[in-house]
């Protein structure tokens, strides 16, 4: 029988199976950089002998990178898992369900203990953020800063009288300012403060005798119009400007707390 005539093509085809080595040889020979085909024969472009035009596997545009999950976001599944959960076991009370809510609850509570624990092992070692070192909470240390703060405020109230003086505005007709008036009075008389009373109806005042009517003084120290009795004003005489107390019935060691507030203390100081 007469041999067939080979095709051109398939004779391209005989010859470049028989020069191009199988996949996984390619790859073995690349690495050991076989002298025959790397060096003599030159063919590094289709055995990759050169390491650095090895082809790099593309990234599969089909699949998307999933985004990271907040921290926010994650504790909202948490607790959206936890409230179904225990929906599951109040609608359907089963040895499984309560198991399953009861297990989940404790992991939760196991979290939110070491998340106390670290803090306070966190506040410890950093006073810059321990607050009870400016306003202690235990009993030995609470009795220590109250001490020191009563000291301190009748310290202010000895000096007060070298800057500041204090309207007492009342009404004859207030009951509360019949029994506020002893109590300004007192501490008028322990710290040598000056009190100027001032009588908003024109009736007297068996603690201050030397009272005065009002004729203005209440809008002009920053009270308003509503004329609310009894009210205290601290009047500062080197800026000349008016600082509001209070108003109300108020016990001495409040007059003297606000007092020391307003003048010797910045907001938000023992907050």
């Amino acid at each position: 029988m007469a041999a067939r005539p080979v095709s051109a093509a398939v004779l391209a085809t005989l010859v470049f199976s028989a020069i191009l080595p199988p996949a996984g040889m390619a790859q073995d020979q690349a690495q050991s950089r076989d002298p025959f085909y790397c060096e003599q024969r030159q063919l590094g472009s289709w055995f990759y002998c050169d390491p650095s035009k090895r082809p790099k596997p593309e990234a599969d545009p089909a699949t998307p990178a999933v985004p990271a999950q907040s921290a926010t976001a994650q504790l909202a599944a948490i607790t959206q898992e936890l409230d179904e959960l225990k929906a599951k076991a109040v609608l359907d009370p089963s040895t499984e369900n309560l198991t399953s809510y009861i297990t989940f609850q404790r992991q939760q509570l196991d979290r939110a203990s070491t998340f106390a624990d670290v803090w306070s092992r966190t506040i410890w070692q950093n006073p810059e953020l321990d607050y009870t070192l400016q306003r202690p909470v235990n009993t030995l240390g609470k009795q220590t800063w109250m001490d020191q703060r009563k000291a301190d405020r009748q310290g202010t109230m000895a000096g007060l009288s070298e800057r500041y003086g204090v309207f007492y505005f009342y009404s004859s007709a207030c009951a509360a300012c019949q029994v506020f008036g002893p109590i300004m009075r007192s501490l008028s008389d322990q710290y040598g403060l000056e009190v100027l009373a001032v009588s908003m109806d024109g009736g007297g005042n068996a603690a201050f005798p030397n009272y005065v009517v009002d004729t203005g003084q209440y809008e002009r120290m920053g009270l308003g119009t509503n004329r609310q009795v009894p009210a205290l004003v601290l009047f500062d005489t080197e800026t000349k400007q008016p600082v509001p107390i209070g108003y109300g019935l108020m016990a001495a060691d409040e007059v003297m707390g606000r007092i020391y507030a307003l003048t010797q203390s910045a907001p938000g100081r023992d907050f």
